[in-house]
């Protein structure tokens, strides 16, 4: 089950159509509602809500009450019946919102671990959003406003729920830091354009599947391996334990780690016969850029565990999709909980999620319960400063 949280600003826009170029301040709502003007961000937010219906059975929302995301819901026009929902915030005036009725939401959103947070807003709502979100919960903005000066947005309500679709079916959607901005409008009423950069948000964008184009348009496997590996050593900390996985991506990591010349994914894919002091299917332990321990079990690792605040690298079996519970058995239950979820790095080239077919990828742990703590889309790694999100199904 995916969960989407949803906001929607229900002034945003209103002062568009006024031709007051903006909609900030209770005076400029006010001035545009005694001009008969009417927000559109309700509608925009069910445009998206009508395409993201057909998936039903696979989502569930977590939204406001009132115009802030439950009208959208309840809105017989828009035949969300079967549209599964809970609201965790209600503002004290269910019609007209403020900017701390928006930080408010995404605060109570964020404890129950949503997927990806949608909003409906201008500039002005990416703002408060921003100042509130997670670095590293997923955004999309549905744009409903006047001001459109931030790249956290989708073009339209529809591209919006066709990103979320994509995500959803398994689909190679990029996902990248973007800029939230905003102007002055008081400046702005007066012609002076002040745009001012106020941080940025984890946004997903169209899909992209060639990292390195060369050679008729094919992805290059050892190129995009060593970017994968350039990211992860580029980010290492000091005093933590990095638990490498099995794999020939993760091989590729380790031997660049340990100065060794990185063997062809080829061969680790049909089994490396070389000498080497790192493993291709076992998990191998890394301090301070060094080799500590090789092919460690279970028990092994959990007690370098104890000592260290860690991190894990995993990859996928190539056309299986396993994450978890084939083949790095020694990632048990106990050893995955205290490394942490949020201390989870999946590495992937975008040429070996493709072979999946859009099929999520697979957990089994043998722990029901972590299974589905790990369940919905997860960051992996594609390349340097390059992640997509991928869906983690719990069967």
């Amino acid at each position: 089950m995916f969960k989407i949280g949803l906001i929607v600003n229900p002034v945003a826009g209103i002062g568009g159509p006024a031709g007051l170029k903006g909609s900030d301040g209770d005076e400029i709502y006010q001035q545009a509602k005694e001009l008969g003007f009417e927000s559109r961000a309700t509608q925009r937010a069910e445009l998206v809500l009508s395409s993201l219906n057909e998936l039903a059975d696979s989502l569930e929302f977590v939204t406001c009450a009132g115009s802030m995301g439950e009208d959208c819901f309840k809105h017989s026009a828009t035949k969300q019946a079967t549209l599964k929902y809970s609201v965790v915030y209600t503002p004290t005036d269910k019609s007209h919102t403020s900017p701390e009725d928006t930080v408010k939401a995404v605060k109570c959103i964020a404890e129950k671990d949503v997927d990806i947070l949608l909003f409906v807003g201008g500039d002005g709502t990416a703002r408060d959003v921003c100042s509130a979100v997670d670095s590293k919960q997923p955004v999309l903005g549905i744009p409903a406003g006047v001001k459109m000066h931030s790249g956290v947005f989708a073009v339209t309500p529809k591209a919006a729920a066709a990103l979320v679709i994509d995500m959803i079916r398994g689909g190679l959607v990029s996902i990248a830091e973007h800029e939230v901005r905003d102007i002055d409008e008081t400046a702005f009423r007066s012609g002076i354009v002040k745009s001012k950069h106020y941080g940025e948000m984890l946004t997903p964008q169209e899909g992209r599947y060639l990292q390195h184009v060369k050679c008729g348009g094919k992805e290059i496997e050892a190129l995009v391996l060593d970017d994968i590996a350039a990211d992860l050593i580029e980010t290492m900390e000091n005093d933590t334990l990095y638990v490498l996985g099995s794999g020939g991506t993760t091989k590729h990591i380790k031997d660049i780690l340990f100065n060794e010349t990185p063997c062809d994914a080829r061969c680790c894919e049909e089994g490396c016969d070389e000498d080497s002091d790192v493993t291709l299917l076992g998990v191998d332990l890394f301090l301070n850029h060094e080799l500590v321990a090789s092919d460690v079990n279970e028990h092994e690792l959990h007690e370098w565990l104890l000592k260290y605040p860690s991190r894990l690298v995993v990859t996928i079996i190539g056309g299986q999709g396993h994450l978890f519970g084939r083949g790095n058995q020694q990632l048990s239950s106990r050893n995955i909980q205290k490394i942490g979820l949020d201390n989870i790095f999946i590495v992937a080239t975008k040429s070996k999620i493709k072979t999946l077919e859009g099929r999520p990828l697979v957990v089994d742990t043998g722990d029901d319960a972590l299974d589905q703590r790990l369940a919905g889309l997860r960051q992996v790694i594609t390349g340097y400063d390059d992640r997509i999100v991928y869906p983690v199904e719990y069967l």
